[in-house]
C-alpha cells in the first residue's frame, strides 16, 4: 500500500478522509458518536498550514496523517495526527505514514512534533514505540447545561472587578493584556514566549475559517484584564460546544475569578445559544485547581488522553 501526498483535497478526497476518521473514532470511541463531516473539512482546509498525506485502498483511504505547521518554526512544535483502519493496524502502514510527515517536519526545520492519544487505544504503544514520549496526561471532561446550577458563582462580583465579553478576536486594547494571561496558563505548552497578541488573532482567525464561533468572557481590574474563558461553539448542528482556554493572571489568583468568569460564560451561553446541551473541556491532570473549579461547575469525567512529544531528530526516516 502506497502512501500519497493529498494536495488540495477535492470533495471526493474530503468525503474519504472523513469516512476512515470515522471509522477509526467509531472503532476507539465506541460510546462517542463521531465527528462530523463540517468538523473533519473544517480542520483539514481551516487556513492553517498544514501537509496532507493518505494510503489509498478500495474505493476510499486506508489510512490518513495530517501534519499541522503553525506558527513560527523557530517556536512552534509540529503537529501530527495519524488515523489507520482497524482492519489495516499492525502492518506498517501507521509508520510508513509517520516516516512521511517526520520528513517534512524536518524540512520545514522544526526541532519537535506533538501528538495526541487516548489512553487504552493502540495510539498510546504506537507513539510510544517511536520517539514519542509522554509530557502531560489531561482528562476530558463534560457539562450538560441542564444540570448545573451556575447563580451562587455569577453573583461572586469581586470588588474592583467587572465583566466585559465579545466574539471572534479580542479587542486590539485587550490584546497585550490577553496575551499575558495566556501565557500565565501555558506552562505545560511551548514556554511563554508562546503567546503573542498575533497568535491570538491568528487563533480567532482559524476558529471562524472552520465556521465556527468563539465566545470570550473576560474579568476586568479597572482598564487591565484580570481573567478570562473561551468557548467555541461548532458552525454545524451539533449540540455541544467546546471549552478553549481558561485562566487568571497571577497577581489576581484568590479571588474565584476562574469560577465567576466560567459561571458568567454560561449565562451567557444560555441566553445566546439555548440550543447547547453540552460543554466539553480538557484540564491537564496535575491542574488540581482548574479541575476544581470544572468539578464545582458540574464538569463529569469523559475520557482520558496522553499528549506526547518527539525530537524531529529521533522521528523514523
Amino acid at each position: 500500500m502506497d502512501v500519497i501526498e493529498v494536495r488540495d483535497p477535492a470533495d471526493g478526497e474530503l468525503d474519504a478522509w472523513h469516512a476512515l476518521v470515522s471509522s477509526a473514532h467509531t472503532h476507539d470511541h465506541p460510546d462517542e458518536p463521531p465527528p462530523e463531516p463540517s468538523q473533519t473539512v473544517g480542520l483539514l482546509l481551516g487556513g492553517e498550514r498544514r501537509r496532507l498525506w493518505a494510503v489509498p485502498h478500495e474505493d476510499g483511504f486506508g489510512a490518513v496523517a495530517s501534519l499541522r505547521l503553525p506558527g513560527d518554526a523557530a517556536l512552534r512544535a509540529g503537529e501530527i495526527e495519524i488515523h489507520v483502519h482497524p482492519g489495516l493496524r499492525r502492518r506498517g502502514v501507521g509508520t510508513r505514514l509517520l516516516r512521511s510527515a517526520a520528513g517534512a517536519l524536518r524540512a520545514d526545520q522544526r526541532a519537535t512534533a506533538i501528538a495526541q492519544a487516548l489512553a487504552g487505544t493502540p495510539a498510546v504503544p504506537f507513539l510510544e514505540s517511536r520517539g514519542f514520549g509522554c509530557v502531560l496526561t489531561t482528562r476530558s471532561l463534560v457539562l450538560r447545561t441542564a444540570e448545573t446550577d451556575t447563580a451562587p458563582y455569577a453573583a461572586l462580583n469581586p470588588s474592583g472587578y467587572r465583566l466585559i465579553r465579545w466574539t471572534g478576536a479580542v479587542p486590539d486594547r485587550l490584546a497585550a493584556d490577553f496575551a499575558k494571561a495566556k501565557r500565565a496558563m501555558a506552562d505545560h505548552e511551548e514556554g511563554e514566549s508562546a503567546w503573542t497578541p498575533e497568535r491570538i488573532r491568528e487563533t480567532a482567525e482559524q476558529v471562524a475559517k472552520r465556521g465556527d464561533e468563539l465566545y470570550t468572557v473576560a474579568a476586568l481590574y479597572g482598564t487591565r484584564l484580570a481573567g478570562f474563558t473561551e468557548i467555541v461553539v461548532p458552525g454545524d448542528a451539533s449540540d455541544r460546544a467546546f471549552q478553549y482556554d481558561t485562566a487568571v493572571v497571577p497577581e489576581h489568583r484568590g479571588l474565584r475569578l476562574g469560577l465567576w468568569v466560567k459561571a458568567a460564560m454560561l449565562r451567557w451561553l444560555a441566553e445566546e445559544r439555548p440550543e447547547i446541551a453540552e460543554i466539553e473541556t480538557d484540564n491537564a491532570d496535575d491542574n488540581e485547581h482548574m479541575l476544581a473549579v470544572n468539578e464545582a461547575l458540574g464538569f463529569r469525567p469523559l475520557r482520558e488522553y496522553r499528549e506526547y512529544q518527539a525530537t524531529a531528530s529521533d522521528l523514523p526516516r
